[in-house]
């Protein structure tokens, strides 16, 4: 059976944080489908103006638990999770991966939809470094590194970590786990 990742993302993510984490799984045999808050296409933030548009696959409101998905994408970008934050249904996508203890990558901003689903106190994390003081006070102990794991959550802190970001979930979501695990 194929291996699948969720990508939650609405307009205003980080154009290479999403596009380049979904080319590198689907070249890995891993198939992506992009949520959002709405149908239609979203907009990417490209450095400094708007980017390219990406098909949305189906709402939040269309998912009802994370049966089906290996693993769930968070791409960052300022806009985008905060959009994402305050929306309850997302928010519960990102706790209902966490319940069943599928990986929930994050990069750059994204970590903020781990603080609001309260996953980070406690955890090893890393973020864009403009957040890491909500991190803190949110219980995370941050660190600065290209990577970091711990348990589900993995956190890159910005398009410059891609690569390594990518290669962790693509190890995570191949990893052969039993099945009575």
């Amino acid at each position: 059976m194929a291996k699948r990742v969720m990508i939650l993302a609405t307009n205003g993510f980080e154009q290479s944080e999403l596009f380049d984490p979904k080319k590198n799984l689907e070249d890995a045999g891993i198939e992506t489908e992009l949520v959002s808050l709405e149908a239609g296409e979203i907009k990417a933030w490209d450095k400094d103006d708007w980017g390219k548009t990406i098909k949305v696959d189906k709402t939040v409101d269309e998912v009802s638990n994370c049966e089906g998905y290996d693993a769930l994408l968070l791409p960052g970008g300022q806009i985008n999770p905060d959009l994402l934050r305050v929306n309850d249904r997302a928010v519960a996508i990102v706790r209902e991966f966490n319940a069943a203890g599928k990986p929930i990558a994050a990069i750059c901003h994204a970590p903020w939809l781990l603080i609001e689903a309260g996953l980070v106190e406690g955890k090893t994390l890393t973020s864009y470094h403009s957040i890491r003081t909500d991190m803190k006070n949110a219980g995370a102990n941050v660190v600065d590194q290209e990577v970091a794991e711990d348990g589900n959550l993995i956190t890159s802190r910005n398009p410059d970590d891609i690569p390594a970001f990518s290669d962790r979930l693509i190890s995570r979501v191949m990893e052969k786990v039993p099945e009575n695990a």
